[in-house]
């Protein structure tokens, strides 16, 4: 597979992220008045925009606004630094930086995301970090994908290709016209990613080395 420009997602990705996460979650659940959730069912939290998430437990719109806002409180004071590298991505992206171009396409807020490439020293492999906005208005990844390639206008979609570990990196990358790239190390299935349509699939992060050869 021949592609210049490599559209990462984060969670499941690059990190592997979910103790903040599910802390921040029960977190905001908890300031709620709602029942924690166990680990299973909080696993569906990563991946979808999280205001999507809270509505799916049945808030209103107004209701899952708050409830971000709770989560936002914790996720950046603790959340965000409990989470690791997943094994050998650091040599992958240094390796993959040398001769491609790296763009970050997360749907987690692109501040946060700064701020954990930073802390992890993996903001030298990129070319430019797109993310969610805190409004709202950019937070699914077929937008935020659209994002990137706003501001980096010299992408060539023929030759540009998004890597994820959901269904919703997928379809991302399905609504704009490029290739896919689904990774099993995350937190989506083979067939969830099968499913969606994904290009190719692989099971680590070495693999991804050799298919850009």
């Amino acid at each position: 597979m021949k592609k210049d420009f490599l559209l990462f997602d984060l969670d499941g990705t690059i990190i592997e992220p979910s103790h903040g996460i599910y802390q921040s979650i029960n977190y905001a659940l908890s300031k709620m008045k709602r029942a924690i959730l166990s680990e299973e069912e909080l696993r569906s939290f990563i991946g979808p925009p999280l205001h999507d998430s809270f509505v799916s437990l049945g808030m209103s719109k107004e209701e899952a606004s708050e409830a971000i806002q709770h989560y936002r409180e914790m996720y950046q004071k603790e959340g965000l630094y409990l989470m690791h590298p997943y094994p050998q991505v650091d040599q992958v992206l240094a390796k993959l930086s040398n001769k491609k171009k790296l763009f970050l396409a997360t749907s987690k807020p692109e501040s946060f995301a700064k701020e954990i490439l930073d802390y992890l020293h993996f903001s030298q492999y990129f070319t430019m970090i797109g993310g969610a906005n805190l409004e709202g208005t950019r937070s699914k990844k077929a937008e935020v994908i659209q994002h990137v390639f706003a501001q980096e206008r010299s992408i060539d979609k023929s030759t540009a290709v998004m890597i994820g570990d959901r269904k919703y990196d997928i379809i991302g990358a399905n609504e704009n016209a490029i290739d896919s790239i689904g990774v099993l190390y995350g937190f989506g299935t083979k067939e969830e990613l099968q499913a969606a349509g994904a290009t190719k699939i692989v099971e680590s992060p070495l693999e991804l080395l050799s298919l850009m050869e």
